[in-house]
């Protein structure tokens, strides 16, 4: 993929803490994704609230923050960093909801930052059961079948 002359500064969302059996790949591609991008001339900032992670490597980031990950907080950074674009999709759960909290208060708009990796309508359709089944049946995966029920009543109707 080729660089983009229009961004030069990215902010990367971590996983958080890593828990036995969860989040170690989060670590592992969030790492690979500064490698990248500082290979490729970008800015790395790196937000992480694991202060035990790879990622925290002077050599990984040009920045590191180790603060809570919450939508507040990577706000309040990215108004002092001024970044042109986040990437949220190395960080897991944690990473996209902050994404399209973001997104959604209009904080990312504000800003002047680019949601890259993932935009924020493919991380509601993936987060939305239903979409994401009826999205999966319109390129024509296979999916069980099955419907999204936000009740007991709804099941055992």
């Amino acid at each position: 993929m080729p660089r983009r002359e229009d961004i030069s500064k990215v902010v990367i969302l971590g996983s958080g803490p890593i828990r036995i059996g969860q989040a170690a790949e989060f670590d592992f591609s969030g790492s690979q994704a500064c490698r990248a991008l500082r290979a490729d001339g970008y800015e790395v900032v790196l937000i992480n609230s694991n202060p035990a992670t790879i990622q925290n490597d002077p050599e990984m980031a040009d920045r590191i923050y180790i603060e809570p990950l919450l939508p507040e907080v990577v706000k309040r950074i990215m108004e002092l960093e001024k970044p042109d674009a986040l990437l949220a999709g190395m960080g897991g759960q944690t990473a996209l909801n902050i994404a399209a909290a973001l997104a959604h208060d209009g904080s990312l708009d504000e800003l002047g930052v680019e949601l890259i990796g993932c935009n924020l309508t493919a991380i509601e359709e993936a987060e939305d059961r239903d979409l994401f089944k009826k999205a999966c049946e319109e390129i024509d995966l296979p999916v069980c079948k099955a419907i999204a029920c936000d009740s007991i009543e709804q099941v055992l109707e």
